[in-house]
């Protein structure tokens, strides 16, 4: 224990555990007693007696290097926090509030939910929307610091946040292409934010996004060598969660991301997280003539979809099986069909159906190799399975 509080049931609990408790649970019960209890921590009365106790503990033991606990004196109330909010609008303060604010918000979950509460998030949106309508750039790291240590995915959900999620996505968008010599951290940060925020928009306003996001989203995949991943992940994300609305799919193709995706899996990402996403938007884009397209003009799109097959995961071949359905039968012309032949892509699927797959994988590959029989009859593989498919 930190901070020892007594609750009013009597039972002695560390500060913090007992707030995230009283958060977290549905009934908001006494975890000892599970007599009822109030979900406000204004209700939790400090033990001192117990804390001078364990300051004599953690002093008697400095020697076994047990180290001196050191309480907050004053915790942060929203007294504090209201100050700090209307000291933002002083220019020479601005800074070292922010600052502030980080180490409030870093220190204790209890601290963060008293900045939630008192809409020191829906605050931090405003700074950055502000940045992006006056073009300036002074502290947007920090404010984004602040941001996503408070982010609350109800929060932003609330109404009240709603009419400002349109102009925040702008905001958002805009910092990725910002020319600063911080881009490269201050993109790793944002990207997040996206994701979590496109994730509570309306939907139907997400379908009608510009193609320049989609452009800059394609732009965050090109760097994939000096972003991070939870940044490349995003980006994934934010495409995947946008692409069925409105004419997304059309615009995502035409801002270059069927290549990029290719050239994302030719490097071999260590992260199958990442190959799942990738295959994942990959048979979105697929299903629209531009997306297929795309894919077959790139030299390496059969190929690379062939060789992960079996490699990865169920959730990949899902995907790429998939591509392979929809290439084959509404893009299947000869010269497609003889590489899908010519780069191992019909032994491949021979090998799906017989390998240790769920059954409706095995019966779609089946259906692809019979789509194109006529033309692959003269393969070796195909006689291969043919002797020796499950007569079942």
């Amino acid at each position: 224990m930190k901070d020892p509080v007594t609750a009013v049931t009597g039972i002695t609990y560390d500060r913090e555990s007992i707030e995230q408790w009283l958060l977290k649970s549905k009934n908001c019960m006494c975890p000892v007693s599970m007599q009822p209890l109030p979900r406000s921590s204004e209700f939790l009365i400090p033990n001192h007696t117990l804390l001078r106790l364990i300051h004599a503990w953690c002093l008697a033991n400095e020697a076994k290097r047990v180290d001196q606990i050191l309480t907050s004196v004053i915790p942060l109330d929203k007294t504090h926090v209201q100050k700090l909010v209307r000291d933002l609008e002083v220019p020479h303060l601005y800074q070292s509030v922010l600052e502030r604010m980080i180490v409030l918000a870093t220190e204790s979950e209890r601290n963060r939910m008293c900045m939630v509460e008192e809409g020191v998030t829906k605050t931090m949106v405003m700074l950055i929307n502000k940045s992006f309508k006056e073009g300036k750039t002074t502290c947007l790291e920090e404010v984004i610091k602040i941001l996503r240590l408070l982010w609350n995915t109800q929060t932003m959900a609330h109404s009240n946040m709603q009419p400002l999620i349109g102009d925040f996505i702008k905001s958002l968008t805009w910092i990725l292409k910002l020319k600063v010599d911080n881009n490269v951290k201050l993109v790793n940060k944002a990207m997040p934010l996206l994701k979590s925020t496109i994730e509570v928009y309306d939907s139907n306003r997400l379908g009608s996004l510009n193609i320049e996001f989609f452009r800059e989203m394609v732009t965050v995949l090109r760097k994939k060598k000096s972003l991070s991943q939870p940044a490349i992940k995003s980006a994934l994300h934010v495409l995947i969660e946008t692409c069925p609305l409105g004419r997304n799919r059309t615009k995502i193709v035409e801002a270059g991301a069927v290549k990029e995706l290719i050239e994302i899996e030719l490097e071999k990402p260590e992260n199958k997280n990442i190959t799942e996403l990738v295959f994942n938007l990959l048979a979105h884009l697929c299903s629209c003539v531009e997306g297929r397209k795309q894919f077959l003009l790139h030299a390496a799109g059969i190929a690379m979809t062939s060789k992960r097959i079996l490699r990865v995961s169920h959730a990949t071949d899902d995907r790429a099986i998939h591509i392979f359905a929809l290439i084959a039968k509404y893009s299947g012309s000869n010269e497609v069909v003889r590489e899908m032949l010519r780069v191992g892509a019909v032994s491949k699927l021979c090998m799906v159906m017989q390998a240790d797959c769920a059954s409706y994988l095995k019966e779609k590959a089946r259906d692809i190799v019979r789509l194109h029989s006529k033309v692959w009859n003269s393969s070796p593989c195909i006689h291969v399975y043919l002797l020796t498919r499950d007569q079942r």
